[in-house]
């Protein structure tokens, strides 16, 4: 496998319980020391903490709980999440690693989380890799006061691998990792989902294959594991070995585009029908405002219920349009289509609505069951809801149902990323 292994200095840079670390450090206060957790308390015992300090952390708070999880007998700060500002504080990160390398080598992975190629400023600085580190996580600290970890590779997966299984519980936040140390440090690993890249449907597909911790993934016939999950799990096999193709640069390179659009919503009550329909129809609303302003269309609604934690379980499902859309009533139609076949009546608190197989809206072929009036009317008025919203805001118009009880829109559009701005 050497052919395929890449020789760099990479650098994963994270933020260390950043909601709440940035709070304490607006409050001067030590997220080492102080009880503080991001979660908006007016919306009761099941509102979401989003973010916990390393201080709860240590004494085994979860970073995503509920509020009713939370321990008793310890006086917690609460702090409403205020997305504006943590991206505020994002932003100033990033600067901060453009003083210190090119934009070229630089990928942003989320609002907390950076990878650096510094393998071209070794000579520069006249510094390791590990020093680079501490020196860019001292200038964060000082000039934000936000502590971070750092995990380095010769690859971005080894990096990654280094950040999330050893670097938070080193002296110095940071851990080095080589393709070397992957016996010692990789394959004891278990279980599988602590690893980049397995999430917990995986794990139990590989754990019936009798695959429990990476070793044995890393020792396991690759064609096998290629014939039973395809391309994903001959990757899945080459990342028990470190071995990972991409680069920074190229990744950059990469212009994003979206395959889909969707959008979930986890509710702070329990809802039943009919008032769930409201939820659904502002959801596929927002979903069909997303298709018209990059002019696209949809071939495939996916729909899907989460129930209560009492209850448990729920159902995602999937149905294709008779042709492609991004007509509200078509793809509310198919997700009422789904809901009537598959729901059990259980108290629901998670919906999700999404569309895939995204085309270019350039025409519409009106079937013979439609109203070519109705349907030219229509996407005129929605043409010009969206003019509206684009110049005044997204609550300057809205369906009059949004001011019904039981409708959550006028609120979501007051949020950034599903939390208050």
């Amino acid at each position: 496998m050497d052919e395929y292994r890449i020789h760099k200095n990479i650098l994963c840079i994270d933020l260390k319980s950043f909601y709440a670390s940035v709070e304490c450090a607006v409050s001067g206060l030590d997220p080492f020391k102080t009880p503080l957790v991001v979660a908006d308390k007016s919306r009761g015992g099941g509102s979401i903490v989003l973010a916990v300090t390393p201080y709860l952390k240590s004494i085994g708070v979860p970073n995503r709980c509920r509020i009713y999880e939370l321990p008793k007998n310890i006086d917690i700060i609460y702090r409403k999440p205020r997305m504006e500002r943590y991206l505020e504080y994002s932003t100033n990160i990033i600067k901060i690693y453009l003083e210190f390398i090119s934009e070229d080598d630089l990928y942003v992975y989320s609002v907390d989380e950076v990878f650096l190629d510094v393998t071209e400023y070794l000579s520069y600085y006249k510094k390791t890799d590990y020093e680079i580190a501490k020196m860019i996580m001292a200038e964060i600290y000082k000039k934000t006061k936000i502590y971070s970890t750092c995990g380095i590779g010769p690859n971005m997966l080894i990096a990654k691998l280094a950040l999330d299984i050893e670097s938070k519980h080193s002296p110095e936040f940071i851990a080095k990792w080589s393709y070397e140390n992957l016996p010692n440090k990789l394959w004891p690993v278990t279980p599988l989902s602590k690893m980049w890249g397995i999430g917990r449907n995986m794990e139990r597909n590989l754990n019936s294959l009798g695959i429990h911790k990476i070793e044995d993934l890393a020792k396991y016939d690759v064609k096998k594991l290629k014939k039973k999950f395809g391309v994903i799990g001959e990757e899945l096999y080459y990342h028990s070995h470190g071995i990972d193709m991409s680069l920074i640069q190229e990744k950059l390179r990469l212009k994003p585009s979206s395959k889909s659009y969707g959008i979930g919503q986890t509710l702070f009550e329990d809802y039943y029908k009919p008032e769930i329909f409201q939820i659904i129809r502002e959801m596929v609303d927002d979903v069909c405002r997303r298709l018209r302003v990059s002019k696209k269309k949809a071939k495939t609604v996916h729909f899907g219920l989460g129930y209560s934690k009492e209850i448990g379980g729920g159902f995602a499902r999937q149905m294709q349009l008779s042709q492609p859309s991004s007509n509200e009533s078509h793809i509310y139609q198919l997700c009422m289509k789904i809901m009537n076949k598959f729901y059990n009546d259980s108290p629901i608190r998670v919906v999700r609505v999404s569309v895939t197989g995204l085309i270019e809206d350039i025409d519409y072929q009106i079937n013979i069951f439609e109203d070519i009036e109705t349907v030219l009317k229509e996407r005129n008025v929605f043409q010009a809801v969206d003019e509206i919203k684009e110049r005044f805001g997204k609550n300057s118009i809205n369906r009059a149902s949004s001011e019904l009880k039981e409708s959550t829109l006028k609120a979501r559009n007051d949020m950034i990323g599903g939390h208050n701005a």
